[in-house]
């Protein structure tokens, strides 16, 4: 491999703040935001939107679309009259 081409490759916190969830991992990416973890060292943290902890398919909560308005309004929309 050619040297000093490749992204350095660390540890991060990935953290989705809307389920109070957190881990970490190895990753090229980067932070300036840090966070001490529960092993007392300071980590790089990246925020996320969803994650295992918060995602429907994960945890088996999905919301409830109103599919009976929906085709009510479509049938009345393309009503023939």
């Amino acid at each position: 491999m050619k040297r000093d081409i490749h992204p350095e490759y660390g540890q991060v916190v990935f953290r989705d703040r809307a389920a109070d969830f957190a881990f970490l991992t190895r990753s090229t990416r980067g932070s300036d935001q840090t966070i001490v973890w529960e092993d007392g060292n300071t980590y790089p943290v990246i925020d996320v939107d969803i994650s295992s902890a918060s995602h429907p398919f994960s945890t088996g909560k999905q919301l409830i679309v109103d599919t009976a308005g929906r085709v009510e309004r479509f049938r009345r929309r393309y009503e023939r009259g």
